[in-house]
Formats: C-alpha cells, structure tokens, sequence
C-alpha cells in the first residue's frame, strides 16, 4: 500500500514536509520535459542554434496547453480536499468525475484548434523564415498527444490532495525517464531531429498518464475516478477555482510571445534568433525554479484545502508557516546558484561563446527577484486553496502586467537585452503586493470560516 498522508491528524510540520518534497522533486524532474528535449536540440551538428531557436517559439502553445489542466486539475482539487475535510466522499467522487469529463473534452478541442491555427500562431509567437520549420516539425507531432499531456498533469493533482504524494511523484518520474531515454534514440539514432524530440515526449507523457489513470480506476486510491453525476454548476465552481492557476500559465504563453517578438524586433536581422535561442535557454533555467516552487506550494493545498474544510484555522495558519519557509530556502539555495554558476547550465545546451556569454548574463538578470518571489507563490496558491479565486486571479495577473509593461517599455529605450530585466521588476514589485494584501486578508478570511455553522458545506452554491 502507498503511504498514506493523514490530512487531519499528522503534524503539520512534518505534512507538509511529507508533501512538498515529493511534489518538488517531480517538478523538478518534469522541467526535463522541456530541458532535455531543448539540450539534444541544441546540440544537433550544423543546425543546433537554430533548431533550438525554434522549438523555443514553440513554449508559448505548450504552456497554454498545459495551462489547461492547471485550470481542471488545480481548480478540482482544493474542491475535492474540502468535501473530503467535510467527510463527503459521494461530493469528492462526484467533483473527480465531472473533472475528468472536462479534461478529455478540453483535450480534443485544444488539439483542433491549435493545429488548425499553428502556422499563424508559429509567426506570431516569435517564428522567423529560418526558424518557423523546426517550430512546425515539433507543434505538429506535439499536438497529437494532448489528450495525455492533459490527463496526466490534471488528474495528477488528485493523487496528490489525497494524500499520496509520492504516488503522484511516480507518475512525473516515469514520465521523464522515458523521456530522457528515448530523445537520444529518436533525435540521433533514428535520425529524427526536432520531429524525434516531440515524438519521445508525447510517448513519455502517455506512459505518464496511463500510470495515473491506472491508479485512480484502482482500489488503491481513496477517492476513485465514476461515471455519472455530472454538472455544469460543479465544472462552473472548479474552473473558477482553477482560474488563478490558469491564467498564472496561460498569461506566461502570453508574456513569452511579446518577450521572443520584442527580442526579433530589437535584436534586429543580425542578432533577432541569437536573442531568442538565448531566452530559450534562460526560460528553461527559469523552470527549473518556478516549476518545483509551484510543487511546493501547490503539492502542500491539501494541507490548507482539507483543514479549510474541517475548520482547523490553527492548521491553517501553521501550514502557511511551513509552506513558506521551505518556499525561502529552496528560493535562496537557486538564487546563488544562479548568481554564481550560471554557465554550468548553460554548457548543457550549446557550446558557442556568443550564446554562452548571453545566456548565463540572462540567468543572473532573470533571477535576480526570485527570493521575493517565494511569498508571491505561497500566498497565491494559497488563497486559491481556501477558494479565495478572485484575489489569487488579481494578484498573479498584476505580476505578469508588471513584466507586460517593462518589457515594453524598456528595449525602445535601452535596446533589446533590456527585456531580460522585466522578470526581476515583476518578481519584486508583485511580491510586495501579494505580501500586503495577504496580511490583510488571511485574518478575516479564517475568522469568517470559524464563524460558520458545523455542516455548513463551503462553495456549494
């Protein structure tokens, strides 16, 4: 049997610990999705650069995409943990249900759609004459395996308000391992190129989702994947909840259009691919900080959700301390890193000095903000566990303004590599905002919960 968290009785130190850990660490596993994929690319003979400029035009769909299930799997599960803190299992089975309807029709359009529209899209995010045949090659085979990329991150997310954290941790880990092997033999072996890199993720994301769905048909798990009760009000509440997650990714597909635009239009004929091949590779590093950061935080909503339920506020409040500070240590361990040996990471994608330099000068501008970036995280995965949508949804889309408008604003004054500095300036600016309204908040959000009558069942309306 897995090892079972006990969401009402275990200390919460040690909870949140037991949680976090394992979401991190699949987190941190799942950016090899991406930075393998990207790493092999870049180091193709003759075409490695330009290829890599490329399938990185391409991140903004693939994060669209996965935002999706953020919004399904994110927004189900704090309302799963709920019922369950409520001691409603017939309300938890039935939230899981209609989520996994949505997520497989969500699955077939995104697919239509964006494979309909891909060659505009491609141009529009930032594709040049040179670089739009290797975006195309990687899109077209991508967008055929949507439904696992789907499944299997939003689902994922209801082993993990369960309690089954390092079920939920396997799940990432089959993925990436199969990923890692099969890039080699596709991309080299097979002589695949870009096609081959596209092909090894959409088979390591299926074993991926097969693991999970596996598990949640299973009698392993305590809240199992039904058939029937659906309901438009339980998919309206959920992807409210999901919303603020949502737009977190969905609004980062956004940010790395204009990013890798203003970098062509700057950058110019001469150095528009360098710049954004560079920005590939310093928004892959940026993964390997925001993505198991986002395990943290994001792994640990049970925690909150399923006590939010019960009515144990003083939880809730020890839960937040210890989200936040395992939050600030892994933040400050990556800000030096970054600081210090940025080029270790760097070597891993390419070998020539021009990208080389660049790179690892992005990486020290482009986490510069990150320690603050801690109590943006907490506070807004936060809030949205307690169901707090609307703020959560102001506060995540207030950062990426912040960086919308530096990078804008900047490079017509200072030149192209002035946009690398929009990230700090967002991370620092939001970071404060979150912190304030979060001390403003959290107090009459927990009074207000200890006021209600037993039985009430929250956001059920």
């Amino acid at each position: 049997m897995a090892r079972v968290n006990d969401l009402a009785n275990d200390k919460v130190p040690g909870l949140v610990l037991r949680l976090a850990v394992p979401a991190m660490l699949a987190q941190f596993v799942n950016v090899l999705y991406s930075i393998v994929d990207r790493m092999y690319i870049g180091n193709i003979p003759d075409i490695g650069g330009t290829a890599l400029a490329g399938v990185g035009v391409c991140g903004p769909i693939v994060t669209l995409i996965s935002s999706f299930a953020f919004l399904i799997g994110i927004g189900g599960a704090p309302l799963m943990s709920m019922r369950m803190g409520e001691g409603n299992k017939k309300g938890a089975q039935q939230i899981l249900a209609n989520c996994f309807v949505l997520l497989l029709g969500l699955s077939v359009t995104l697919a239509a759609v964006f494979f309909v529209a891909k060659q505009h899209l491609l141009y529009w995010f930032g594709a040049s004459e040179v670089t739009y045949p290797y975006a195309n090659e990687y899109l077209s085979v991508y967008l055929a395996g949507t439904v696992f990329a789907l499944l299997s991150v939003g689902l994922n997310q209801f082993i993990v308000c369960q309690g089954f954290s390092t079920i939920a941790m396997t799940s990432v880990l089959i993925g990436a391992v199969c990923n890692i092997l099969l890039d080699p033999v596709f991309i080299f072996l097979f002589d695949m190129g870009v096609t081959g890199a596209a092909l090894a993720t959409v088979l390591s994301q299926a074993a991926s989702c097969f693991f999970t769905l596996t598990f949640l048909f299973g009698r392993r798990t305590r809240i199992k994947i039904t058939f029937g009760g659906y309901s438009w009000r339980i998919m309206r509440r959920v992807m409210i909840f999901g919303l603020s997650p949502f737009l977190i990714a969905a609004s980062d597909s956004v940010i790395l259009i204009v990013f890798n635009s203003v970098l062509q239009r700057y950058g110019g004929p001469q150095n528009g691919d360098t710049y954004v091949a560079c920005a590939t590779i310093v928004q892959s590093y940026m993964q390997i900080i925001t993505l198991p950061l986002g395990g943290i935080t994001g792994g640990t909503q049970p925690v909150l959700s399923f006590n939010y339920g019960a009515k144990r506020t003083d939880r809730i409040k020890s839960g937040f301390r210890n989200i936040l500070t395992l939050c600030i240590l892994f933040n400050g361990i990556m800000f030096l890193l970054s600081q210090i040996v940025p080029q270790l990471f760097v070597r891993i994608f390419t070998q020539d000095p021009q990208y080389l330099e660049l790179s690892a000068w992005g990486i020290r501008v482009f986490t510069a903000g990150v320690l603050i970036l801690a109590f943006q995280y907490t506070f807004v995965d936060g809030l949205t566990a307690l169901g707090i949508a609307k703020v959560a949804v102001t506060l995540s889309l207030l950062r990426k303004v912040f960086f919308l408008g530096a990078t804008v604003l900047l490079p017509p004054v200072f030149g192209a590599k002035a946009a690398f500095f929009a990230e700090p300036i967002a991370d620092i600016a939001g970071g404060i905002v979150s912190i304030t309204v979060f001390a403003l908040l959290i107090g009459k959000i927990l009074r207000k919960r200890e006021e209600m009558p037993d039985g009430q069942a929250l956001y059920a309306e």
